[in-house]
């Protein structure tokens, strides 16, 4: 693939993923697979971009009212830590890519029944059921070079915890501040690396397509067609990344 095609494709991208509160780290980094091949410098690349897009949605969050902090802080205590020790773990780029793809197809299959559910009434959850959810994706988010959110997100709404928007506002932020600790951890372990040169393009390209997906989901526009095709990438993706890296098979 050309990398002159990169900023156009992760525009897309960028647009899918926000509109469900996503960031859209794991299609960044099946891409960037097939351009670089630098493995650190993909995490590093994905997590920025991550970031990026996920600040946008947090402040149109915020500025619409959808964030509800008093809901949504015992996701965090443990989740940060736990994203900074999971990406001081060094895996092999095989290994990691395998590791991803398992998350990514499960992750994947969670959001395709998120839409097929019939409507219920919301469970609330205690502080320390919303502490441990966090803390576990926190390590798995470190460990795969992702913020998480695609995996919270999922597991909370088959879990029946609050509406979608909700929902999607705790994935933004829980992606941004996770995503900032992954980074920290890389630099602490000293695999972060950048082409400063690429990255300036897709940041452009993310933030565009960040900004579209987060104004029309906070509008209340029906998203359910956009988030089914975002299940269905997020899907491939998880089943690429096992077939090429698992079985060398190409697809």
């Amino acid at each position: 693939m050309p990398i002159e095609y990169l900023p156009f494709i992760f525009f897309f991208i960028a647009l899918f993923y926000s509109s469900v509160g996503f960031g859209g780290g794991s299609s960044y980094l099946a891409i960037l697979s097939l351009v670089i091949t630098d493995f650190y410098e993909i995490r590093s690349t994905a997590l920025i971009l991550n970031i990026c897009v996920v600040t946008i949605g947090t402040i149109i969050y915020i500025k619409n009212g959808v964030l509800k902090p008093k809901l949504l802080w015992p996701f965090f205590i443990l989740s940060i830590p736990m994203a900074y020790l999971g990406a001081l773990i060094e895996l092999s780029q095989n290994a990691f890519f395998l590791f991803l793809g398992s998350a990514l197809l499960l992750a994947g299959i969670f959001m395709l029944l998120k839409f097929v559910q019939s409507k219920l009434e919301s469970v609330e959850f205690s502080t320390s059921k919303k502490v441990f959810l966090g803390g576990s994706i926190g390590l798995l988010s470190g460990i795969s070079g992702i913020g998480g959110g695609i995996f919270l997100s999922p597991v909370l709404n088959l879990l029946k915890w609050k509406d979608s928007r909700v929902i999607a506002s705790l994935a933004s932020i829980f992606i941004l501040v996770n995503s900032l600790a992954g980074l920290a951890g890389l630099n602490v372990a000293g695999t972060f690396r950048l082409d400063y040169d690429l990255i300036f393009k897709l940041i452009i390209a993310v933030i565009l397509g960040g900004s579209l997906g987060s104004y029309l989901s906070s509008k209340k526009f029906n998203l359910k067609i956009l988030g089914i095709l975002t299940a269905v990438l997020v899907f491939y993706v998880g089943l690429k990344l096992i077939l090429d890296h698992g079985f060398g098979i190409q697809i």
